[in-house]
């Protein structure tokens, strides 16, 4: 009996080695600085553009100039230099977001210094344990911080909240003090690349937080692989790009951005405190905002506000742009459905590898809405299969392996997670699961260590969350497992009731039931008034267990 010969398989693409199961990115890559010894701020001062407004106080309306911020930067450095911080020296940020946030940060840099950055909320044990394990020299804090520095043993300058303030307010004159420093005193020490310019504290999410050391080179490369990558992708100038500045700039998302990359372009950065829906709908029309980078929640909450509103409004807005934690088919198409106009990406990024990862790009025959994007230029992936530690091809899931010139010099203290978290081969070893689909655009599932062990069974809470969010009775939702002696683990929901709703536990379950396969069903539903989320929007998956081990 004659069988007639299978048709070939097609080839690999091109972007995908099947012999070493290395991803290459899809785009030309981009020629970093050669020279060991530029530093990240000359780097980015080198770069030529038109821009005039670099920072602008969204409440005050009062701005820092770009000639104004260059001459800043400088008489920070000469200023702490004279204060006793020498290169190498910790200096700490503890800081609300503000148009002087970028000026101390890289006068820091500029001075040989290293900045570790804290969320302004942080409590006095948290401030102390980062001090400590930092050994800090120095802080820049918000005024109300600054006697629980000092009673730490840590000198302490007062911030203004912006540029009014700073000129008359007598509990920033040592700050007014350090800007008018003459730099022609200042003797700069040599900075080379290689040399550690941040210390970054992981968001913990599934652990203790830990430092992660990020170089000058790092920062270079996420200005030109990141930043101005992007913006070389479109056609408009980008010295007339206006950015809202909304996300921390203590994280890595809004300090790639709004700390460096984008003053490289001479893009203005419009600087909020915090947060507010209204607020923002009212600064991106009154300063006629183009871009607006946000988390999933702050997607979220515009989205709804302006569903309000019916969409009016918001007419210079032309691209939207969404990272730091994974986010719901339904809430993409909730926000593309309101504003049609917007161009709206997901992008991907660590902390330990300074944000550098991938990055979403439509066109008008692709739109990828769903995708966190292609490859950044100059980095490698691998897919491994979580379980054997073999290598995967485009179509299927495993752990996210990432390589290139924006991995992290490694974890403060701490060889042996350095080494678990990279390879000898450079590997970093993210607990993501993604995969690539057949056009090189990598998709997100969830993370290794939040995978739900059922039975045997593999259980991915993100999929869950997918499902439970399209309830019209269910505003935020959150699933984490639950040890069981008999299941090993079970899926456990935390469910944010619609206001007004009385939507019961075996409803919640039977919804989910209806759409997912049997071993996928929820086991139990806790019915809570808010999900505990980090200042990027992840889950707080730790605290759910946490609240779980409480109630039993």
């Amino acid at each position: 009996m004659q069988t007639s010969p299978r048709a070939p398989l097609p080839p690999p693409p091109h972007w995908y080695s099947p012999v070493t199961g290395i991803y290459c990115s899809k785009h030309p890559a981009v020629d970093l600085p050669s020279d060991p010894l530029n530093d990240a701020v000359s780097h980015l001062f080198s770069r030529a553009h038109g821009g005039s407004t670099a920072l602008l106080d969204c409440p005050s309306g009062s701005s820092i100039s770009y000639s104004e911020l260059r001459s800043l930067v400088r008489c920070i450095a000469s200023g702490i230099r004279s204060m006793g911080v020498s290169r190498g020296d910790v200096v700490l940020l503890q800081l609300p977001n503000s148009v002087y946030y970028p000026v101390v940060f890289l006068g820091v840099l500029f001075s040989g210094g290293v900045v570790t950055t804290m969320n302004p909320l942080s409590s006095a044990s948290e401030t102390r344990r980062q001090v400590s394990d930092c050994n800090v020299r120095l802080a820049f804090a918000s005024s109300d911080k600054c006697e629980m520095l000092k009673a730490l043993g840590v000198p302490a300058v007062a911030v203004p909240e912006d540029v009014r303030s700073a000129s008359r307010d007598r509990e920033f004159v040592e700050f007014r003090t350090l800007l008018s420093r003459k730099f022609e005193s200042f003797e700069r020490p040599i900075v080379k690349q290689q040399d550690t310019a941040a210390i970054v504290y992981s968001s913990g999410t599934t652990g203790v937080s830990k430092g992660v050391m990020l170089t000058h080179g790092n920062f270079i490369a996420v200005c030109e692989l990141f930043v101005r990558f992007e913006a070389s992708q479109y056609e408009f100038p980008t010295s007339e790009n206006v950015y809202l500045a909304v996300l921390p700039m203590f994280h890595i998302y809004g300090m790639s951005l709004f700390v460096l990359g984008l003053l490289s372009l001479g893009s203005t950065v419009i600087v909020m405190r915090r947060f507010d829906p209204n607020e923002v709908v009212k600064a991106i029309d009154r300063y006629g905002v183009t871009h607006f980078p946000v988390v999933p929640p702050i997607l979220t909450a515009l989205t709804r506000t302006l569903k309000v509103a019916n969409g009016s409004g918001l007419r210079s807005l032309k691209q939207v742009s969404c990272g730091a934690a994974a986010l719901s088919r339904k809430s993409i198409e909730d926000f593309v459905q309101t504003f049609p106009h917007v161009d709206f990406i997901q992008g991907y990024g660590m902390t330990e590898s300074t944000a550098v990862g991938t990055r979403g790009f439509n066109t008008e025959k692709c739109r990828r809405y769903s995708s966190i994007g292609l490859l950044a230029p100059n980095m490698q992936a691998k897919v491994l299969d979580w379980k054997t530690g073999s290598f995967l091809p485009p179509g299927s899931s495993g752990e996210l392996l990432l390589r290139g010139p924006a991995i992290m010099k490694g974890y403060l203290n701490n060889v042996d997670a350095t080494r678990l978290m990279i390879d000898e081969d450079g590997w970093l070893h993210t607990g993501d699961i993604v995969h690539f689909d057949q056009d090189g655009f990598l998709h997100i599932l969830d993370r290794v260590k939040e995978i739900i062990k059922y039975k045997g069974f593999q259980i991915a809470p993100a999929d869950l969350e997918g499902v439970l969010i399209t309830h019209p009775d269910i505003v935020d939702v959150a699933v984490t497992g639950a040890l069981d002696e008999e299941s090993g683990e079970i899926p456990v929901a935390f469910v944010v009731r619609r206001i007004g709703s009385n939507i019961s536990e075996e409803a919640v379950m039977d919804y989910l039931a209806a759409q997912v396969a049997p071993y996928k069903k929820v086991r139990k539903v806790v019915f809570t008034s808010s999900i505990p989320k980090s200042a990027a929007g992840k889950i707080l998956r730790r605290e759910l267990k946490k609240s779980l081990t409480s109630r039993l």
